[in-house]
C-alpha cells in the first residue's frame, strides 16, 4: 500500500514538473515568435527607407546643373542600381559596406526592386570614415545578367569604369561598347565617377523577404515577373523621370 502511494507521489511530482518545463518551453516559443516580428517589422522599415532614399539620391543627382549623368549613358542603361549612403574608411585601402535597390528595363517599364549588398576593397580614399551615395549603371545584355546573376565581382567577373558625368557623354565610345557597368559616387555634394575594381556584389536575402514577404529569385524579379511593392514607387518613379531631367538641363 506504502509502495503504491509512493509510485503516486512520485507520479505526481514528475507530472507537476514536465508541465512547468512545458510552460517554459511555450513562453521562450512566444517569446522568439515575438522577437522574430519585431525584427521582420524593422527590417521591412529600414528596406522601404532604402527604397526612398535611393530615389531621393537619383532625383538629386540628376538635378545637379551640368553634374548628373549624361542623357546617352540612361538612354542605354539597361539596369540602375543605387547605394544610398554605401559606408566607406580608411586611408589608401579601404572598405565598403552597403546595402542597395536595382530595377532593369523590361517590355512593360522598369521592374520591381531587387536587392542587394556590396563589400570590397577600393584604392586612393582619404582618411575617415563618411557616407557615400553610389549609383551603377548596367549597360547591355552582359551587364544585365551580371546583375541577375546575383554574386559577381567588379572588374573580375563583370568590367566596370568610372561613367561619364555631365549634360552629354563625349564622343569617344569606349565607355559604351567596352563596360558592362558604369559606377558613379556622391561624397559631400560632389558628384562624379568611381572606380570600384575588387568590390562584390551579392544578393541580399534579408531585404527581399521583407519585401517580397518569402524568397524570390533575383532573375523573376528584374524579368518584370513581380508586381512592383507600392514603397518602392518613389525609386522607380526617380528612374524614370532621370532621362527626362537629363533632357530638361540641356
Amino acid at each position: 500500500m506504502r509502495l503504491k502511494m509512493r509510485v503516486e507521489q512520485l507520479t505526481l511530482r514528475m507530472g507537476r514538473k514536465k508541465v512547468r518545463c512545458m510552460k517554459k518551453v511555450m513562453t521562450l516559443v512566444a517569446l522568439l515568435s515575438l522577437t522574430s516580428v519585431g525584427w521582420a517589422g524593422t527590417n521591412r522599415e529600414a528596406t522601404d527607407n532604402r527604397l526612398d532614399h535611393a530615389g531621393a539620391v537619383l532625383h538629386e543627382i540628376m538635378s545637379a546643373p551640368d553634374k548628373g549623368i549624361p542623357e546617352e549613358v540612361l538612354e542605354h542603361a539597361k539596369c540602375v542600381a543605387v547605394v544610398p549612403h554605401l559606408l566607406k574608411g580608411g586611408f589608401v585601402f579601404g572598405a565598403e559596406n552597403g546595402r542597395g535597390v536595382a530595377t532593369c528595363r523590361t517590355t512593360n517599364g522598369w521592374s520591381a526592386p531587387s536587392f542587394f549588398t556590396i563589400t570590397g576593397i577600393s584604392a586612393g580614399w582619404q582618411i575617415g570614415v563618411e557616407g557615400v551615395d553610389l549609383v551603377m549603371i548596367f549597360q547591355g545584355d552582359g551587364g544585365m545578367e551580371r546583375l541577375i546573376s546575383s554574386k559577381f565581382q567588379l572588374g573580375a567577373d563583370a568590367s566596370a569604369a568610372a561613367g561619364p558625368v555631365g549634360r552629354h557623354a563625349t564622343a569617344d565610345t569606349d565607355w559604351k561598347l567596352n563596360t558592362e557597368i558604369l559606377t558613379y559616387s556622391r561624397a559631400k555634394g560632389v558628384f562624379a565617377g568611381l572606380t570600384l575594381t575588387g568590390a562584390d556584389v551579392r544578393r541580399d536575402d534579408d531585404s527581399t523577404e521583407a519585401i517580397y514577404g518569402h524568397d524570390i529569385p533575383t532573375r523573376t524579379i528584374l524579368r518584370g515577373e513581380v508586381p512592383a511593392p507600392a514603397s518602392a514607387q518613389s525609386f522607380l518613379d526617380a528612374v524614370r523621370g532621370a532621362k527626362r531631367q537629363a533632357v530638361a538641363s540641356n
